[in-house]
């Protein structure tokens, strides 16, 4: 592991390198069409280096879908994730990036639509009462109402992009379960209703690619033991701002990045 950790480390440093000179993710010049679709978990809020073009949508040069493709020469890039991003969203304002010439899709999205974040944000300043009673409505929610939606959108992609292939991922759990928060101190009660409601969202994100077939990577165990607040978090701490729980840059690459290259090769 600890092996692992160091070549990943120094893959990191690579491409934060590669990224202060990048304005824009690495594009191929022809071959086979990636879009990208989703929120901010899409996007790589949390990782720095964002495209000044991208405005509020701040999408990293070094976000998973950019990793990605810079790997895999043959494909050109439309990345058209957005930080934000909402169900109707990406519907509205991303799908016409798709074509019958796209070969391959990703998509993060949904936790904005079960207000995570507000969530979240709530429980660090509310009792642990108040969170409880939050996560568990919004849990119901991810495993409800949000599974027929996002069927509806994977149904919308695939009619818009009918010879790609549709990658859906995950969200992780954020928290870890033990260690010390900066600026404030997280309850070991507020950490497992903010986690269960990360699980649900991705227990619902799985059904819904379960119900309009596509291909679901759950997160969880790849960022298990990394979670924000902990000894080796891959998710943004209390300190982040806006990019707080979101990943880090070594989140996208050791965690969406891999998975995404152990999926397709």
């Amino acid at each position: 592991m600890r092996k692992l950790t160091s070549a990943v480390a120094s893959a990191v440093m690579a491409f934060a390198g590669m990224a202060g000179m990048m304005s824009t993710p690495a594009q191929a010049a022809t071959g086979l069409e990636y879009v990208a679709l989703g929120d901010s978990y899409a996007s790589g809020v949390g990782a720095d280096y964002y495209d000044g073009a991208s405005g509020d949508c701040k999408r990293s040069t070094v976000d998973y879908p950019a990793l990605w493709a810079a790997a895999h020469g043959d494909y050109t890039l439309k990345d058209v994730s957005c930080s934000g991003a909402k169900i109707a969203d990406v519907r509205d304002k991303q799908l016409s990036a798709l074509s019958a010439d796209t070969d391959l899709v990703t998509l993060t999205v949904g936790g904005n639509d079960a207000q995570f974040s507000t969530v979240a944000q709530g429980c660090l300043t509310q009792g642990d009462s108040w969170c409880d009673s939050a996560t568990l409505y919004m849990s119901s929610y991810a495993k409800g109402q949000l599974v027929t939606s996002l069927a509806g959108l994977y149904k919308d992609i695939k009619a818009k992009a009918p010879n790609a292939r549709v990658v859906v991922l995950g969200y992780p759990q954020t928290v870890s379960p033990t260690g010390t928060c900066p600026l404030i101190d997280l309850s070991s009660a507020k950490r497992t209703a903010m986690n269960q409601l990360a699980d649900a969202l991705a227990e619902g994100t799985k059904a819904a690619a379960a119900k309009e077939p596509v291909q679901f990577i759950d997160m969880r165990d790849s960022f298990k033991g990394h979670g924000a607040c902990g000894s080796d978090p891959w998710i943004n701490d209390l300190n982040a701002g806006t990019a707080v729980f979101h990943p880090t840059l070594m989140g996208y690459l050791a965690g969406y990045d891999a998975r995404l290259n152990e999926v397709t090769g």
